[in-house]
């Protein structure tokens, strides 16, 4: 029998996801983690990103959150994030378009430094968006080939 942690995904205004998954990766404030059942406590910052779910079976799962916190411990994890968006439900066209102008005010030089600082947060973002796309569409395709 695999080993499973239980796992809740909550923003601001609602519950997201509540069920057993068998493995799940976040990116940490000091780089990606990957949680698995037993894991060592931990309460950490997540940056904005994509939350990559195993779930029980081995099916895939992905959300894009804007950050917040992770709480793990060795039965249960909880992620607390203003936004969290299923990755099927990121419109990909507006991903890019705001990718595409995050990233020309990002290379725009005559910007103030805090222009600067909330272009660049924009652009990780959207680019985080488009990963987590990218990365359900992945999943999906070696899904559907098995």
């Amino acid at each position: 029998m695999v080993m499973t942690l239980h796992l809740d995904i909550v923003s601001v205004e609602e519950k997201i996801y509540s069920d057993l998954v068998e493995h799940l990766t976040v990116a940490g404030q000091e780089g990606g983690l990957g949680i698995f059942p037993g894991h060592t406590p931990l309460l950490t910052g997540i940056k904005p990103g994509e939350v990559i779910i195993t779930k029980q079976g081995g099916e895939k799962d992905v959300f894009y959150i804007s950050g917040g916190m992770l709480e793990v411990q060795p039965e249960t994890a909880t992620i607390l994030a203003d936004t969290v968006i299923r990755a099927e439900d990121i419109d990909q066209e507006a991903a890019k378009e705001a990718m595409e102008k995050a990233q020309a005010n990002y290379d725009n030089k005559k910007k103030s430094k805090a222009d600067f600082e909330k272009a660049y947060i924009e652009l990780q973002e959207a680019s985080a968006k488009l990963r987590a796309v990218r990365d359900l569409a992945k999943y999906l395709n070696k899904h559907s080939v098995d």
